[in-house]
């Protein structure tokens, strides 16, 4: 079986800001947010619980250019107060169903749509909420 991924088929070096033994730095094309980047493995991963020690290590350093060449550029002057967080978004091959109603993911095996308007009813967010917060024990 021929896997096709669009990462690891992905061939564009206009915007390719730095490439690594693990990772790839591209500028983002669509700079919805100025400066966006993609970090993209050089090895097929479909997931982060998939990195290697050495591939996370390489992350943090490259992650740390980043944020340097972010503050030279954007804030000489102003220092911003931000706050880390992460943003996952679960993509999905196969319909999902919950409390029988059923979710497609319309863009599996694409990039995310931008302004993506709100598809969960809230009692299938209620549902969702309390199937995943019952399986939150680490």
């Amino acid at each position: 079986m021929i896997r096709m991924c669009e990462w690891c088929d992905y061939k564009e070096s206009e915007w390719l800001l730095y490439k690594s033994l693990y990772w790839s730095v591209y500028l983002a094309d669509v700079q919805d947010y100025v400066g966006r980047c993609i970090l993209v493995s050089n090895r097929h991963c479909g997931s982060l619980s998939e990195l290697d020690i050495a591939e996370w290590i390489e992350l943090k350093t490259i992650i740390d250019r980043l944020e340097y060449i972010y503050k030279d550029i954007f804030y000489k002057e102003v220092t911003p107060n931000p706050h880390v967080h992460l943003h996952v978004r679960p993509r999905y091959k196969n319909a999902i169903s919950i409390n029988n109603h059923s979710y497609t993911d319309t863009e599996f095996a694409h990039h995310y749509a931008l302004n993506k308007e709100v598809i969960l009813l809230d009692d299938d967010k209620q549902t969702l909420y309390i199937r995943m917060k019952e399986q939150f024990v680490l």
